[in-house]
């Protein structure tokens, strides 16, 4: 027990729990109209997001506990943004739900290949997903504070469709849950390494 709170009260364990706090109010804040506090509150979370990996890399705090967290509390932020974003734009989305819907489904058939093969989905913290979170925030940002884009939705989208791919590409290949794989190209060079 001791070495899980440890991991927890670390900067980037107290930055992901903070995110994991922070979505039931960032949820209220969108079904109650508050835009403005639902963009603020989700920025900070986009933010912590981006730097609590590179701080528990500098400080040498990088666990696989932390890793977990740092998933969950992803998946938890992206679930608030998604909420938020349906709940204000729905109307302008509506005509191009296509991409976003199969982006979720690579996500959802890597969640299943992975809980088949481990009985949980692994933190590979792939370098593309973190591109793709980046690319999100910034569109849904863009979205709620200026207007629809349509080249940057699309961008993001389809970069979203090629890192769920590689996620599920790199469910298939690793033979357990591993965390900071960084891409399909390491794992299986490390995994040519080892044979």
């Amino acid at each position: 027990m001791s070495h899980f709170k440890s991991a927890l009260l670390t900067l980037p364990g107290l930055l992901s729990l903070y995110r994991l706090a922070v979505t039931p109010l960032i949820i209220a804040l969108a079904l109650s109209e508050e835009r403005t506090l639902f963009i603020v509150f989700l920025c900070v979370s986009f933010v912590t997001d981006v730097i609590d990996g590179p701080i528990a890399r500098a400080r040498n705090q990088c666990t696989a506990i932390g890793a977990r967290l740092d998933s969950i509390a992803d998946l938890s932020t992206y679930i608030a943004a998604l909420i938020g974003v349906f709940h204000f734009e729905y109307d302008v989305l509506k005509e191009h739900l296509l991409p976003f819907y199969i982006f979720i489904s690579t996500l959802l058939i890597y969640g299943l290949i992975s809980f088949v093969k481990f009985g949980r989905s692994p933190a590979f913290h792939l370098y593309s997903f973190k591109l793709n979170t980046l690319l999100q925030a910034v569109f849904i940002f863009y979205l709620l504070v200026f207007d629809f884009n349509k080249v940057l939705y699309y961008f993001t989208m389809g970069f979203g469709i090629l890192a769920g791919l590689e996620a599920v590409a790199t469910a298939l290949v690793v033979d357990r849950p591993i965390s900071d794989a960084k891409s399909l190209y390491s794992v299986l060079h490390e995994k040519k390494r080892l044979e």
